[in-house]
């Protein structure tokens, strides 16, 4: 119970966080992102050796420093079209760096090749159903006047292998194998459920933060029971891509 009370307060802990930079005050969102990440590893560094728990909670960490980094960047130099990729490079590098201090594998991560096509195009299909879904929750403006086939190129090799790749690593890969370990697969896939609707709280949409946390425990789940991310990703590419460059330009 010690356990999950930790895990929970600092759920709760980054929900607050997240809340404070989107509704109240960036700048002081970045300050408590910042002492969040120092208090969490101080209170990982007190027992000798790592544990579940330890490594959950340093799993965690990873949340506010992705908004620590990607928020406190000077960004106005970056082309705007270069911007999306040049922020998840800096989550991809986050995770990379977890990866290479804790050892992690890649059939932990569910980077394999087993079955890698069946999983693409069952992920294709099933983004497309989501992404529709999406897309009347959120109705986006197109990005650009007119539709043009070498931006939706350019926005799905973005949102698959930038956006969909990072956090699939990130939010599955990394948190979710974590608190599994720690709680068992449902707490722990429900709770990375949950984690990843509170991170789409910059949307000020309280139908998109359930249908993220919808989507969240979907992609858990899928890859709980298939332990490959391949199929996520292919889901979270195809997904972003329809609510943004397809369905804006069809539906207008």
């Amino acid at each position: 119970m010690k356990q999950e009370a930790y895990i929970l307060l600092i759920l709760v802990a980054i929900t607050f966080v997240e809340y404070v930079f989107v509704y109240v005050n960036p700048g002081h969102g970045i300050v408590l992102a910042l002492l969040l990440t120092i208090v969490i590893y101080i209170s990982v560094s007190i027992p000798k050796e790592e544990t579940p728990l330890t490594r959950a909670a340093e799993s965690l960490a990873l949340i506010p420093l992705y908004v620590l980094f990607t928020a406190s960047l000077p960004w106005f130099f970056i082309k705007q079209s270069y911007l999306l990729p040049a922020v998840y490079s800096i989550i991809m590098a986050l995770c990379l760096w977890h990866i290479y201090e804790k050892k992690i594998d890649a059939a932990r991560l569910g980077l394999i090749k087993k079955r890698f096509w069946t999983f693409v195009l069952g992920g294709a299909i099933v983004g497309c159903i989501t992404g529709s879904i999406e897309y009347i929750i959120l109705k986006p403006e197109a990005p650009l006047p007119q539709f043009e086939f070498i931006y939706l190129l350019r926005d799905w090799i973005y949102m698959t292998f930038f956006v969909g790749l990072g956090e699939e690593v990130l939010f599955r890969g990394i948190i979710q194998t974590d608190l599994q370990d720690l709680l068992g697969n449902q707490k722990g896939l429900l709770l990375a459920a949950v984690l990843f609707g509170i991170m789409h709280l910059t949307w000020r949409s309280v139908p998109e933060l359930l249908f993220a946390a919808f989507s969240g425990y979907l992609l858990g789940y899928i890859f709980y029971r298939t332990k490959s991310l391949i199929m996520p990703i292919s889901l979270h590419g195809v997904n972003n891509t329809i609510l943004v460059s397809i369905l804006p330009y069809l539906v207008r």
